[in-house]
């Protein structure tokens, strides 16, 4: 009975060890002395082979370290495994959720979560051990560079989530494929080869990229291609990128420009009437640099130009139709065959022959009929002209607008000396500035009129040959000056009051038409002292010009006309009394008779 105790003791203390240490190291601790007595001696054979056992069998749960266990059951929640330690243990299937077809045998990475817990069950955790496997793996695939799979799980703000052994990386939009992507979802769902290109230890954060798996095949097709360029060449390219100014082609890694000219012989607004994204076409090579990296392509060269195709019974007089595709100031470019342009310059659209925009007459996308002007095949240009298919209206314009006839017109455009007035389409008349009003000073024609405004003029010129037209707007009313010229002609007088000191005198006001000027001197009033402004005062007019419309008056002339007239009557009476005091003959002969008389009475 005390043999079978000692052995049951010794039991119970292996299993101990087993679950607890390791067994190497409880062979060559265990204390054995104080079991030698009454214990049944084991030979060295049985020994080793329990090492064995326990070497094959134990399950070391002490550390956090990934095993492998067998899937031995499965219940509705749960999956039960087999680590082959005191006990099995237990995981939720949702840590199984990747794998639906998990089954009873299969072989899978668990981590002792908990070696009992308050029920005496082994713990373990599926989802952490692939997160440490993961881990190791990720870093191993960085570190060597190697290629990982990945499954793109949804579509992210910038990029994609891919899942990698069981890590979320990001995959930036950059870095899906080496030309950019419209279209995310169309990756979502998928597996696909990527490459570790970055991981964030502290924040446990993994980048993936599918691009530089694709580039490194990139870089030598990209060689290759560029080794054979040749001008001229004609290559097959897709339409990787468009842009207000042209079309990015993809050769097959290497990127070629086609300029928006270079896209068709008609002109296009956009390059996108031309070419959609991805189309797939064939390019021509028209030049590139030194280094190969900028290739510059043509689509329109690879068909024939438009204006060879031109037929020959095309020339100069012909009417043709045609669309406007471009309007500058100069004039507009109507296109009257695919690809063949002609010019229609301004001074071609209209008879008038004032200053005018192409705007004013054609606007793009207007079907116009125009006659050929000048034809260069060689250089490849037209001009055409609208003008032509209507009649010049100075034909007849001695009957429609002879000398003295009044008209009505519209103010076209005005300079510095007068206004450009239309009486109708192609005629055209200037009115001199001088020519504007009979009585206001006009400096600039805008201070009279407005263009647009309608005014009324007079033919007063005819230059048939010169195709001048002179006008008058004043002359469509009778010239108040010559009324003028009577009312306030040289020598009358006026009262009114100083309007306004200016240099060198004062201005009066004698009605809506006539301002007279007073010269400084003219101001000086009979008591000595000069007019203020306001005034009131007469003036006599001293200067009356109706050409130059130029009147001049005085005050001063009114009082020193009657000094004049004082100084000259008292002349006349002084006058008049030394002439009757002076002696007469009479008197002469009658005093001579009276001396006489005395003479001879004294010589008596």
């Amino acid at each position: 009975m005390a043999e079978e105790t000692t052995n049951k003791e010794v039991q119970e203390a292996a299993t101990e060890v087993v679950e607890k240490v390791n067994p190497e190291q409880f062979l060559e601790d265990f204390d054995w002395t104080k079991y030698e007595e009454g214990i049944e001696q084991v030979d060295d054979k049985k020994l080793q082979e329990f090492e064995k056992l326990v070497s094959e069998n134990f399950v070391d749960t002490s550390d956090e370290d990934v095993v492998e266990g067998t899937v031995i059951h499965l219940t509705d929640r749960e999956a039960i495994i087999d680590i082959n330690a005191k006990s099995e243990g237990v995981i939720s299937l949702n840590e199984f959720r990747y794998n639906p077809d998990l089954k009873v045998g299969d072989k899978v990475e668990v981590l002792i979560d908990t070696r009992e817990d308050k029920t005496g069950q082994l713990v373990l955790s599926h989802r952490k051990a692939r997160v440490i496997k993961a881990w190791d793996r990720v870093n191993e695939a960085h570190d060597k560079g190697e290629i990982v799979n990945g499954f793109v799980k949804c579509r992210t703000k910038g990029g994609m989530i891919v899942d990698v052994f069981g890590i979320e990386a990001f995959l930036p939009g950059s870095q899906i494929d080496v030309k950019p992507i419209r279209d995310y979802d169309q990756y979502v769902g998928k597996t696909m080869e990527f490459k570790v290109v970055k991981i964030n230890h502290e924040f446990k954060n993994v980048v993936v990229s599918h691009k530089a798996l694709i580039e490194a095949d990139l870089e030598e097709q990209k060689k290759e291609i560029i080794s054979q360029l040749e001008k001229g060449q004609v290559l097959e390219g897709v339409v990787k990128n468009i842009t207000s100014y042209g079309v990015f082609i993809d050769l097959g890694g290497v990127d070629g420009l086609i300029h928006i000219t270079d896209l068709s012989w008609s002109r296009i607004n956009h390059p996108n009437e031309v070419v959609d994204l991805d189309q797939k076409l064939n390019v021509v090579i028209l030049d590139f640099d030194d280094n190969k990296s900028r290739i510059q392509l043509g689509l329109k060269q690879l068909q024939a130009h438009p204006w060879d195709a031109l037929g020959e019974e095309v020339k100069v007089g012909d009417k043709v139709k045609g669309k406007v595709v471009v309007i500058a100031d100069y004039g507009a470019f109507v296109e009257v065959a695919e690809g063949v342009e002609g010019l229609i310059h301004v001074s071609e659209m209209s008879w008038s022959t004032h200053l005018r925009s192409a705007q004013d007459f054609v606007k793009v996308g207007d079907e116009v009929d125009a006659e050929i002007l000048t034809l260069d095949r060689e250089a490849r240009k037209m001009s055409l002209g609208i003008k032509q298919l209507s009649q010049d209206p100075w034909t007849d314009i001695t009957a429609k607008y002879p000398v003295g006839s009044k008209h009505k017109g519209i103010v076209r455009n005005y300079t510095n000396f007068g206004v450009f007035v239309e009486l109708e389409e192609g005629i055209d008349g200037l009115i001199y500035i001088s020519d504007l009003s009979w009585t206001k000073k006009v400096k600039h024609p805008s201070e009279f009129v407005n263009i647009g405004d309608k005014l009324e003029v007079v033919v007063l010129e005819l230059d048939v040959e010169g195709r001048k037209l002179s006008l008058g707007h004043k002359q469509t009313t009778e010239n108040p000056w010559d009324k003028y010229a009577t009312e306030f002609g040289e020598g009358t007088v006026h009262k009114a009051a100083v309007t306004e000191i200016v240099d060198k005198g004062a201005t009066v006001v004698l009605n809506d038409d006539i301002t007279a000027f007073i010269p400084s001197r003219h101001l000086e009033k009979e008591d000595g002292n000069k007019l203020k402004k306001g005034e009131e005062a007469e003036f006599k007019v001293i200067e009356f010009n109706k050409d130059f419309k130029r009147v001049v008056a005085s005050h001063t002339a009114i009082f020193r006309e009657e000094e004049a007239r004082n100084v000259k009557a008292q002349a006349r009476r002084q006058s008049k009394a030394a002439e009757e005091a002076k002696p007469t003959l009479g008197d002469a002969n009658e005093k001579l008779a009276a001396l006489k008389k005395q003479m001879e009475e004294g010589a008596k």
